[in-house]
């Protein structure tokens, strides 16, 4: 599905029932938007990881502009602004009055920049391995001269130097670095992951590249008026957003809790997916 908003086609896809039956009465459950990680990818990784949730939410996953199914468009306009206006519009769009707003490192970063700048249109906020400014990348390239390969410095290098420019680049970047990206790295399901993501290279340099717009952004000023319980998740072995930017954003937001997961790389969704979804569950449902 797609709706036009804005200036773009923004895709779109819905699990689970908003309103179910529970013995004679009706139950309404929260509607919950999953914010994409990258930029560069599409919403396909959230289907495996978070379709648990839907227990007690209905989701709503759904690709930025330029990237997955979504309309593309002037690429000047592939930025964390743009991305917080059309999330905006889309909950308007679809008549959500308060959206669970759920958000992965990129994802994190746009959920949470929503959250500040449309407090009344969220009524809980959760943000997973993500960080608030820049400094997110200095961390980064200490973390791989530490843990990474060779290969995986030269890949990130890649990255911020503008050079990733085909969906070949893209996919080969990613192979180069799931075992950085995981704790429970599998080879196999890394493939089957890559095979179903839709690559954008576009939205990549234009976040990432020479004058990237991630190369300078900065919400810590931001970040007090978020009004919505928010709950903070970091991984112990995360390397492109460690765990201080997490207890970072914890102690910004008013209204936050903190929890680091100690076993999970950065798609700690993926290496602790039990723990992921009851934890997020509880803090929907208290």
């Amino acid at each position: 599905m797609k709706a036009k908003i804005r200036d773009t086609e923004i895709f779109f896809d819905v699990d689970g029932a908003a309103v179910r039956p529970r013995g004679d009465a009706l139950q309404e459950h929260s509607v919950a938007f999953l914010v994409h990680g990258g930029p560069g990818v599409d919403h396909n990784g959230y289907k495996v990881t978070c379709a648990p949730l839907t227990s007690s939410m209905q989701l709503v996953y759904f690709d930025h502009r330029g990237h997955g199914r979504s309309g593309r468009g002037d690429p000047n306009k592939y930025t964390l602004d743009e991305n917080v206006e059309d999330m905006e519009a889309l909950r308007s769009y679809l008549g959500v009055e308060r959206i669970v707003s759920i958000g992965a490192s990129y994802g994190g970063m746009v959920a949470m920049a929503h959250a500040a700048r449309y407090p009344r249109s969220v009524s809980r906020l959760i943000l997973i391995s993500t960080a608030s400014h820049y400094g997110l990348i200095d961390r980064a390239k200490e973390i791989l001269v530490a843990r990474g390969t060779p290969e995986q410095r030269a890949a990130f290098s890649s990255v911020l130097d503008g050079r990733i420019d085909t969906i070949e680049d893209m996919t080969r970047y990613f192979e180069v670095m799931g075992s950085i990206f995981s704790t429970t790295f599998d080879p196999t399901k890394a493939k089957s992951a890559r095979a179903r993501s839709t690559y954008s290279p576009e939205p990549l340099n234009q976040a990432w590249g020479p004058g990237g717009f991630l190369r300078s952004f900065d919400l810590r000023n931001e970040l007090g008026a978020i009004t919505a319980p928010t709950l903070v998740l970091g991984a112990r072995y995360d390397w492109i957003c460690a765990p201080e930017f997490s207890a970072e954003i914890q102690r910004l937001i008013p209204a936050a809790s903190l929890e680091i997961f100690e076993k999970s790389g950065h798609l700690l969704t993926t290496d602790d997916n039990e723990r992921f979804v009851s934890t997020v569950t509880r803090f929907v449902t208290q």
